[in-house]
């Protein structure tokens, strides 16, 4: 037994360098992505900006249906109409995903009506834009049912069938903010580092379930109207993403059967230098880069 124990221990350093080296190749070389045409997609937060993208995205790239969940119907029934136009058989219903029992019951109702749900996107998200000191509790709350809780309500709902089926992904729109947090929208960032702790454990617990998968995807600040007044310092440098192309990448990664998608891809440096520099340095690349008084400007959603 000891003997057994010690070839795994001289073999783990081997079996890591193998795993790293075949991560590589992969990314150098394109993998094949699977097909969406027996698809059914459920976006939360699907009625406008990223999610909006989302579902216009993933029905070009052939899912057989579009769920969208929101809390404004004006959005929601004009996103699905545009995606009905264009071929793909697309519903709408009204949930708040912070509210427990109105996922269960909406999930429940998606089942009876639609079909199940093969694949799940947690995009719904809202951000306050202000200091602790400045915050409301309701909206500090509200900041955190929506942006985390409502991942454990809507993956409550739906993962159990996935399994039963052996097919199913769940996939997280979270934000470099969960990774490198400013000042000024504290609640966002708490929450959605919440949500990519929730996204890390549920992506290692379902190693063992086949046919089930995850993609979690770290964007940089993206053009919408969610973080509308936020300014960066250098926009030439660190120019703000656009939504359709955080969709495209997403859809893609789910294709691919990617866990972990940072956008652009040079947001991988700033995690790497957050492992290692020292925090007097990390403060002042953030007065360099103007994150301290990025908010300043913040209007928000209109």
């Amino acid at each position: 037994m000891e003997l057994r124990g010690a070839c795994r221990a001289l073999l783990f350093p081997v079996q890591v360098l193998f795993y790293v080296l075949r991560s590589a190749v992969r990314w150098l070389v394109p993998s094949r992505r699977k097909q969406l045409s027996d698809e059914v997609v459920l976006i939360t937060g699907g009625g406008r900006g990223i999610g909006r993208h989302l579902a216009k995205e993933f029905a070009k790239q052939g899912a057989r249906k579009v769920i969208l969940w929101g809390r404004t119907e004006k959005c929601l029934k004009e996103t699905a109409a545009e995606i009905a136009l264009a071929g793909t058989e697309c519903h709408y219903f009204l949930c708040d995903v912070a509210n427990r029992e109105e996922v269960y019951k909406q999930a429940k109702v998606v089942r009876e009506k639609v079909g199940d749900v093969t694949i799940l996107v947690n995009n719904a998200a809202v951000v306050h834009g202000k200091s602790l000191m400045d915050s409301d509790d309701d909206a500090l709350l509200k900041s955190q049912h929506i942006n985390t809780m409502g991942q454990f309500w809507t993956t409550k709902a739906f993962l159990p069938r996935m399994l039963e089926l052996q097919r199913g992904h769940v996939v997280c729109i979270n934000s470099i903010l969960s990774q490198s947090p400013i000042p000024g929208a504290i609640d966002y960032c708490t929450s959605k580092a919440s949500s990519l702790a929730f996204m890390e454990s549920l992506t290692l617990g379902l190693l063992d379930c086949p046919g089930v998968g995850c993609t979690t995807v770290l964007p940089f600040h993206t053009n919408t109207e969610m973080f509308q007044g936020m300014r960066v310092r250098f926009p030439q440098l660190f120019p703000p993403l656009r939504p359709e192309v955080v969709a495209q990448k997403t859809v893609d990664a789910v294709r691919a059967d990617v866990a972990f998608l940072y956008l652009p891809w040079t947001m991988h440096a700033l995690v790497v230098l957050k492992s290692f520099m020292p925090q007097v340095a990390l403060e002042e690349i953030h007065k360099f880069t103007g994150s301290y008084t990025c908010m300043n400007t913040f209007k928000g959603r209109t």
